[in-house]
């Protein structure tokens, strides 16, 4: 059955994709549903769409056409940015993290949420918006895609109306995906869904440093009764001793308070704290040099809210304050974590109904790429 689907698939394609088709098909015949790349759900089916086939030669064809052993985004000189399945960057879609390096995996989930819902649907967009990060890196040089075997691993099927539930869920999920040895790359979801990956990330690597960008510090303890939600993960992770309390800092924090001193109990943890106008007008490059001395070369966890930008940048949030970072800052602070052990990153609060013309999930999926370039063994070019 797949050789009759890899040959009808490389009459749809152009003399380029029919050689690798060609290749794939004898590949495939060999190939068991263990080992595959794709899930057997999508090649061992007879109600495959066109579009579908094209999409699954085009992402195997791009090592072909490129010279890389790696998964590698197809160039939109040869495949439109329109088609095939939307997954993050158009990379490979795989059903789990073994024999990867590192992986994109959503969690789409907002029932933590405290002001505007709508997180739930930041997976779906930032990989719509991922079309256009391409291969490389001209900023930095870095070539994440040569050096790391990275797929798309799609999303953690979360309980939408029991949060502590869906919390079990992510943290089983994101064992399964530390254990194989993955670094993961996250796509969010409310901030509440750090809490349970740092739970499955210290427990292989112990308690982390942690590099948070965000308007608000999400150290609260409880509301409306509730432990558990987008406000509290990191005072949950405290108190659960997954955080390495002398390395972690916290960049871009600003807004109203309930509480007079909003910043002391994250001080009496240990933590830095960087308001936002502390980050006005001037490059954050200085400050990123602290900051890889604070963190060492033990595990690292970036966790990015969106909102951390200004939402003259990211509209497209549940909890927006005025006068936050900038994309270059965001880019000095991601980049500024070159050279760390990091050990998982997420970003999280895109909600896309606030902004209609898709720039805050064009953004959040660029800070992803961002991240990958900085993970241990990203070559420069």
């Amino acid at each position: 059955m797949r050789r009759l689907l890899w040959a009808g698939c490389s009459r749809l394609l152009p003399r380029e994709a029919k050689l690798c088709a060609h290749k794939l098909s004898a590949a495939a015949a060999v190939a068991t549903p263990h080992h595959s790349r794709w899930p057997s759900a999508l090649l061992d089916t007879s109600s495959l769409s066109v579009g579908l086939l094209r999409h699954t030669a085009v992402a195997h064809r791009a090592p072909c056409r490129w010279g890389s052993q790696f998964n590698v985004p197809p160039s939109a000189l040869s495949v439109a940015r329109p088609v095939g399945i939307c997954s993050m960057m158009k990379l490979p879609v795989q059903a789990s993290a073994e024999g990867l390096d590192a992986a994109f995996v959503g969690v789409p989930l907002d029932t933590g949420t405290s002001n505007r819902p709508g997180a739930r649907f930041g997976p779906r967009q930032l990989r719509a918006e991922s079309a256009m990060v391409r291969r490389y890196n001209g900023s930095t040089g870095a070539a994440p895609f040569d050096s790391l075997r990275v797929a798309d691993i799609g999303d953690v099927n979360v309980n939408l109306y029991n949060l502590p539930d869906s919390c079990r869920l992510i943290r089983d999920s994101y064992q399964k995906i530390v254990a194989s040895g993955c670094v993961p790359l996250t796509l969010g979801g409310d901030h509440t869904i750090t809490y349970p990956i740092l739970q499955a990330v210290a427990e292989k690597h112990g308690p982390v440093g942690l590099v948070h960008v965000d308007a608000h510090t999400d150290t609260g303890d409880r509301a409306l009764g509730e432990k558990i939600y987008h406000g509290t993960p990191f005072r949950r992770c405290v108190e659960e001793g997954l955080l390495d309390c002398s390395r972690v800092v916290q960049i871009g924090i600003r807004g109203s308070s309930y509480d007079p001193d909003p910043y002391k109990y994250c001080r009496d943890q240990g933590f830095r704290v960087v308001p936002a106008e502390e980050c006005w007008m001037k490059s954050l490059v200085p400050l990123m040099g602290e900051v890889r001395k604070q963190m060492g070369d033990k595990p690292v966890y970036i966790s990015f809210d969106i909102d951390g930008l200004d939402p003259a940048y990211a509209p497209g949030t549940g909890t927006p304050e005025i006068a936050g970072l900038t994309p270059a800052q965001a880019l000095e602070i991601i980049r500024g974590c070159k050279g760390l052990n990091i050990v998982g990153c997420d970003l999280v609060e895109v909600a896309p109904m606030y902004d209609v013309s898709g720039n805050t999930a064009l953004l959040g999926a660029n800070l992803l790429f961002e991240m990958l370039c900085v993970l241990p063994g990203v070559k420069t070019m």
